[in-house]
């Protein structure tokens, strides 16, 4: 199972940072590389513990939906999402916030199984381990854009 790590520092508080990482508008903005917009479930604003949320994006040229539940919340230090129904076998996404001197630590940590058996690890080795990594990387950025937007 591919694991993605990614650590981003943003020059604000972590309360803030958590908030902006779990409101359904702002991941709309931070994906909007891939047209992302939530379709069912929680639509619009924070999402709570227990909460699921249905995603429609296009990925490889092909739209696509995925459906996640956030698992597990500790406002303001982490909540976990995992998939409930899409394209991956499985995945579960830890978001950590960690407070430091210049703000907050945003820690991603993104454990998936590709569908498809020895097909789907290969994917993961030509193209989709890359291409998630740079996925949750540029959401990271666009967040912290965010973010430090009014400091």
């Amino acid at each position: 199972m591919p694991k993605i790590v990614h650590k981003q520092i943003i020059n604000a508080p972590k309360e803030i940072c958590f908030d902006l990482a779990r409101n359904v508008e702002v991941h709309t903005k931070t994906t909007s590389h891939t047209n992302e917009k939530a379709v069912g479930g929680v639509t619009g604003g924070l999402l709570e513990e227990g909460d699921i949320v249905t995603w429609e994006a296009t990925h490889f040229c092909i739209r696509q939906r995925l459906t996640a539940k956030i698992v597990w919340m500790d406002r303001p230090n982490q909540f976990k999402d995992s998939m409930i129904k899409g394209a991956f076998h499985s995945f579960i996404h830890t978001h950590d916030f960690l407070e430091v001197s210049e703000g907050t630590l945003m820690i991603d940590t993104f454990l998936y199984k590709s569908p498809f058996g020895i097909l789907g690890i290969l994917a993961d080795k030509l193209f989709l381990e890359r291409y998630m990594k740079n996925f949750i990387i540029s959401r990271s950025m666009e967040l912290k854009k965010i973010a430090e937007k009014d400091r």
